[in-house]
C-alpha cells in the first residue's frame, strides 16, 4: 500500500474540498497571495503554533515570551537597516502588466535566430518558458537555446522578452528597487498624519523590548525571548499556495549570549530545532535537510546562517532559518534611540551588548509542510475486491486538528445520547472530538481519514452491555475493543507510543 508522490495541486484542492484554507476575499474574486484558514485550518494552525510554544518557552528554564506590536515607532525600521535595505529589483511587463523579479528571471536566448524573441522564466520553475519554446519558436529546440540571467541580457532587447505568464513577446522596463513594507498612516488626516509600517518581521520588537523583558524577569544571559505574531511584506512575487504570501505568521526566539560563545549556541539551536520537527511534528527525517548559507550571501548583520529546508512539491524549500546575528540589532539600537542596551553580568560586574542566536520558523510554511508530509493516497481492496483508493492525511496527534471521531453506530437515541456523553469527556479531557452520525461507518472513517483524525470509537450495540467501544486506527485500520472507562487512558498511551 504505497502512497502517491503529492502535488501542489492536490493539496490546495483538499483545503478548499475540507475547510482548511480558502481564498481571502473569494466571493469579490479574491486578493491575492492572501489566504483565510477555515475550521480544520485554524485548528492545524493553532496546535503547530502551541507545540512551539510548548518546546521553546514552557519546557524551558531560558526562554520567555512576549508580543509585541504590529506598528511600531518608524525610527524603529530605519536602525534595522529595513528602510534603507528592504529591497528586491523589480521589472514589469508593459503589455501583460506582470511583475517579476529582475535577480529570479532567467532567459533562454538562441544564439544566432535574432529574429526569435528571448523566453524568460522564473528559476526555480522552468517549465512556463519550456512549453512556450515548443509551440512559437519553431524550427529550433529547447537544447538550441542558451540561458543567461536577465542582468546578462542588454537592455535594447528587453522589448522581445516573453515573460513567464505572457502569451506575446513584451516589453520590460528598466530595473528598479521596490520597498517591501507596507505603509500607513497614523493620526487623523493623513496629510499630516506619521509615517508608520506594518512589520515585516517580528523580531525588532524583541530587540527593543530587550532590556525591559531582562529587566522585569531578571533573566541572566544567556536566555531567549520567544513571540509569535503576523509579519507583512509586499512580495513582488507570491507563489505555491501559503508557502510565499503578502500576510503571514512568524515564530521567532531570539536567544542572548555573551560575546565569546556565539560559536557554541548556533551549533546548539541548529540540532535543537532539527529534531523538534522529526520528534515533535512527525516530519520524517528524509525530508527535511540543513541549506547553509554561502559567505558572500549572508544577509547584513549575519555572521553565519543555514535554513532548515522541507522537500516540497516545488522542491527544496525553508521552512525556519537558525541566524548569527551577532550584536548587530542591539548596537544598531541603542546607536538610534540614544539608549543603553547592555547587559552587566552580574558575577563578573561586566557590561557588553549581548550577541543574539535567532530561531526563526513560518507558521503557514510549517502548515503547507505538515500538509505535504501527511497526504497519502492509498490504494486497498474494496468491496468486490475492486481496488479502491483511500487519501489520507497522516499527521502526528499533537497537530491533528481534530484528535478522536465518536460514532455512533446508528441514529437510535439509545446509541446517540451515550455516545455524546463519551464525546463531551474526552473534550473535557483534552481531547479534540468530532462527532458523527451521518452515512455508514465505512464512510465516516474516510472522511475522518482525509481530515487526519488519527483515532476512531464506534460505539455500537453490544456496547450497551459490555460497556466497551471500538477503537478504530487511522493509519492500520487496526480496530480494538477497549472498555468505557479506560478510552481517555488508552488513547493517551497511543499518543505517547506514536
Amino acid at each position: 500500500m504505497e502512497a502517491t508522490k503529492v502535488t501542489l495541486d492536490q493539496i490546495v484542492s483538499l483545503c478548499k474540498r475540507r475547510g482548511f484554507i480558502f481564498q481571502s476575499s473569494e466571493i469579490y474574486g479574491g486578493l491575492g497571495a492572501c489566504w483565510d484558514y477555515g475550521p480544520l485550518g485554524v485548528e492545524l494552525k493553532q496546535n503547530i503554533k502551541t507545540c512551539w510554544w510548548d518546546f521553546m518557552v514552557r519546557a524551558r528554564e531560558d526562554v520567555v515570551g512576549m508580543d509585541g506590536s504590529i506598528l511600531m515607532h518608524p525610527e524603529v525600521w530605519v536602525a534595522s537597516g529595513h528602510v534603507s535595505g528592504f529591497h528586491d529589483p523589480l521589472v514589469d511587463c508593459k503589455e501583460s502588466k506582470n511583475r517579476y523579479r529582475f535577480d529570479q528571471l532567467l532567459v533562454y536566448r538562441h544564439p544566432s535566430r535574432t529574429d526569435l524573441p528571448l523566453f524568460a522564466f522564473m528559476e526555480d520553475n522552468p517549465d512556463p518558458a519550456l512549453a512556450k519554446i515548443k509551440k512559437q519558436a519553431k524550427g529550433t529546440s529547447v537544447e538550441d537555446y542558451s540561458v543567461f540571467p536577465l542582468p546578462e541580457i542588454p537592455e535594447h532587447e528587453y522589448a522581445r522578452v516573453l515573460g513567464p505568464d505572457a502569451s506575446e513577446p513584451g516589453t520590460l522596463t528598466k530595473p528598479r528597487q521596490f520597498n517591501l513594507m507596507f505603509k500607513t498612516h497614523v493620526g487623523a488626516v493623513e496629510e499630516t498624519a506619521s509615517v508608520v509600517y506594518l512589520r515585516p518581521e517580528t523580531a525588532q520588537a524583541i530587540f527593543v523590548n530587550f532590556r525591559n523583558v531582562q529587566q522585569t524577569t531578571r533573566m541572566r544571559v544567556p536566555f531567549g525571548i520567544a513571540q509569535i505574531g503576523k509579519a507583512f511584506r509586499n512580495e513582488i512575487v507570491t507563489k505555491a499556495f501559503i508557502f510565499r504570501s503578502r500576510e503571514f505568521e512568524q515564530m521567532e526566539m531570539q536567544y542572548f549570549i555573551p560575546r565569546d560563545e556565539d560559536d557554541k549556541w548556533y551549533e546548539h539551536w541548529r540540532e535543537v530545532r532539527f529534531n523538534y520537527y522529526t520528534e515533535v511534528l512527525g516530519i520524517p527525517k528524509e525530508s527535511l535537510r540543513w541549506l547553509p548559507h554561502p559567505p558572500d550571501k549572508l544577509a547584513h548583520y549575519a555572521k553565519a546562517a543555514a535554513d532548515v529546508t522541507f522537500l516540497f512539491p516545488m522542491g527544496w524549500q525553508e521552512i525556519e532559518g537558525v541566524h548569527n546575528r551577532g550584536d548587530f540589532d542591539l548596537s544598531q539600537h541603542a546607536k538610534h534611540s540614544g539608549k543603553d542596551m547592555s547587559y552587566r553580568d552580574p558575577e563578573t560586574n561586566v557590561s557588553f551588548v549581548p550577541k543574539v542566536i535567532e530561531t526563526s520558523a513560518g507558521v503557514d510554511r510549517s502548515v503547507l509542510m505538515a500538509l505535504c508530509a501527511a497526504y497519502a493516497e492509498v490504494e486497498e481492496e474494496g468491496e468486490g475486491h475492486k481496488r479502491e483508493t483511500r487519501t489520507v492525511l497522516r499527521f502526528h496527534p499533537n497537530i491533528a486538528p481534530t484528535s478522536v471521531g465518536v460514532f455512533p453506530l446508528s441514529k437510535k437515541n439509545e446509541l446517540i445520547e451515550p455516545s455524546k456523553r463519551l464525546e463531551a469527556e474526552l473534550r473535557a479531557d483534552g481531547f479534540r472530538t468530532d462527532f458523527d452520525v451521518t452515512g455508514s461507518i465505512g464512510k465516516r472513517y474516510r472522511r475522518q481519514d482525509e481530515v487526519g483524525t488519527p483515532f476512531c470509537i464506534t460505539f455500537d450495540f453490544d456496547s450497551l452491555n459490555d460497556q466497551a467501544v471500538t477503537i478504530r486506527h487511522r493509519d492500520t485500520m487496526q480496530q480494538d475493543r477497549v472498555a468505557l472507562d479506560r478510552v481517555s487512558e488508552v488513547l493517551r498511551k497511543k499518543v505517547k507510543e506514536w
